[in-house]
C-alpha cells in the first residue's frame, strides 16, 4: 500500500464469538493476545513455537494454538488477522493472502504493508480510549497514558450524562498523602455531590473538588470536638436519599479500625446502595515509608495489628497482649500515642524483651512526617520528651531495624 497523507478511519471492530487469527507466537503476539481475548474473539494462533505466556493461554483453553507454520488458507471465515513472525517472507504471505479474503489484517513489521494498524488504547470506567499517530506509536502511548490518567484521577473533565444512582462509596483515602488514594476512590471523589471526610483522610483532595461539592466534616479529633457516629450516619442517608452521589472519605481503609462495616450495615438497613474502594491501610503504608517492612526474610514471618484506643486494663479492650507478647513477629499499634507506655509495660510483663526495638512514625507520608525510635523500656519517655502526637504508627519488633 504507498504512503499516503490520508488518516486512518478509526473503528471499533466487535470481535465476539468471530474468528481471529494470529501468526507467530513471539513477544508481539503476547501482548496483543489478552486484549483480543477480552474481546471475546475465538482467536487460533498459527505458530511453531510461542512465548511462556502465550503457551499458557494455549493451555488454558484461552485459544487455538496449531502448532506449525503458516499455510495459505489459514485465513479462511477469519474477520481479523494479526501477522507478527520474524520472516518477511512468511509475513507478506499472509498479508497477501488478507488482501484476496478482505481480511483486515495488522503487520507488526510493516504499518505501510497493512490494511489495518493498531492504536494505542486504555480503558477507564467503561471507556476505551484508542489513540493512533500515524507511525509515531510512542506517541500514541504518551497520549492515550495522558487521556486515560485524567479520567482516572478526575483531572480531564468527563462528566456522566446518564442519570447516574444515587448512593454511598465507602472510600479509604489512604495515610495521608493523596497521591496513595486509588484510582478508584479519587475518580469517585471527582464525582461525587458529598463528601463526608475524616481528619485522617487526605485532605489535600478536598481542594480539588469542584466548588458545587458539599464538603460535610466528620473529623473525630482526639479528646476535642467531635461528630458521634450516629450524626455520620444520618448525615450519609439523608443526602443519598435525596438522591446525591456521595463519598464517605476515610483514612487508611474503610475496614480497618474505620468503623466501615458499621456505617455499611446502616445503609443497607436504609436500603442505599454501598460501594466499598479498599484503601492502602497506614499500618503497613507508613512503616515502608520510612524503610521499615512489617515482614522480613529471616526477621520476621508475621505481623499483627492491633488497636490501642484503649489501655491493656481496660476492661473494653478485647486484646490478648500476654499472647501477643509472646509472639515473635512484628507489632504495629494504631491509635495507641496516648497509651505507648502501658502497652510497652504490659508486652515486657509478659515476658517481650526490654531492648525490642520501636519506631513511632508520626503523620507518615505526609510533609511532616517524623520517625522517633525507642525500646519497649525508653519509648515511654522517648514519646514524653519528643511530645509526640496523634496520628501516629507505632512499630515493635526487630524489623525496625532492618534498615538502619
Amino acid at each position: 500500500m504507498p504512503e499516503t497523507e490520508h488518516p486512518a478511519y478509526p473503528v471499533g471492530l466487535r470481535l465476539a464469538g468471530r474468528r481471529v487469527v494470529v501468526v507467530g507466537g513471539g513477544t508481539v503476539a503476547q501482548r496483543r493476545l489478552p486484549a483480543l481475548l477480552a474481546a471475546g474473539a475465538d482467536v487460533t494462533l498459527v505458530a511453531p513455537a510461542a512465548t511462556p505466556s502465550v503457551e499458557a493461554m494455549a493451555e488454558a483453553g484461552e485459544l487455538a494454538w496449531e502448532r506449525r507454520a503458516y499455510a495459505e488458507g489459514d485465513l479462511a471465515d477469519a474477520w481479523y488477522a494479526l501477522v507478527a513472525t520474524d520472516d518477511p517472507a512468511t509475513n507478506a504471505a499472509v498479508s497477501a493472502e488478507a488482501e484476496a479474503r478482505r481480511v483486515w489484517c495488522v503487520r507488526s513489521d510493516d504499518a505501510e504493508a497493512a490494511t489495518a494498524w493498531t492504536p494505542a488504547t486504555g480503558r477507564s470506567e467503561g471507556v476505551t480510549v484508542a489513540v493512533l499517530t500515524g507511525r509515531d506509536p510512542r506517541r500514541s502511548a504518551a497520549v492515550r497514558d495522558a487521556v486515560v490518567e485524567g479520567l482516572r484521577d478526575g483531572t480531564l473533565a468527563a462528566p456522566h450524562r446518564r442519570a447516574r444512582t444515587a448512593g454511598v462509596a465507602l472510600v479509604g483515602g489512604g495515610p495521608g498523602d493523596p497521591d496513595l488514594i486509588t484510582v478508584r476512590g479519587r475518580r469517585l471523589l471527582a464525582d461525587a455531590d458529598v463528601v463526608v471526610a475524616d481528619r485522617l483522610g487526605p485532605r489535600d483532595l478536598l481542594d480539588e473538588l469542584p466548588p458545587h461539592v458539599e464538603v460535610i466534616d466528620a473529623a473525630k479529633i482526639p479528646y476535642g470536638r467531635a461528630m458521634a457516629q450516629e450524626a455520620i450516619n444520618n448525615a450519609l442517608i439523608e443526602h443519598a436519599k435525596a438522591g446525591k452521589s456521595v463519598v464517605r472519605l476515610k483514612g487508611g481503609d474503610p475496614f480497618v479500625f474505620g468503623r466501615g462495616m458499621e456505617e455499611a450495615q446502616q445503609l443497607a438497613d436504609e436500603g442505599i446502595p454501598v460501594t466499598v474502594v479498599p484503601g492502602i491501610s497506614s499500618a503497613i503504608s507508613v512503616p515502608g515509608a520510612v524503610g521499615i517492612p512489617v515482614t522480613h526474610r529471616g526477621v520476621a514471618h508475621e505481623f499483627t495489628v492491633v488497636s490501642g484506643h484503649v489501655a491493656p486494663d481496660d476492661p473494653r479492650s478485647l486484646v490478648d497482649w500476654e499472647a501477643l507478647a509472646k509472639l515473635r513477629g512484628t507489632l504495629v499499634l494504631l491509635m495507641a500515642v496516648e497509651r505507648v507506655g502501658a502497652i510497652a509495660d504490659t508486652l515486657m510483663r509478659h515476658g517481650r524483651a526490654a531492648d525490642t526495638p520501636v519506631a513511632i512514625v508520626q503523620e507518615g507520608t505526609m510533609a511532616t512526617e517524623r520517625r522517633v525510635d525507642a525500646t519497649l523500656a525508653t519509648v515511654r519517655e522517648r514519646a514524653e520528651a519528643e511530645a509526640v502526637r496523634p496520628p501516629a504508627v507505632i512499630v515493635i519488633g526487630d524489623v525496625v531495624a532492618v534498615g538502619e
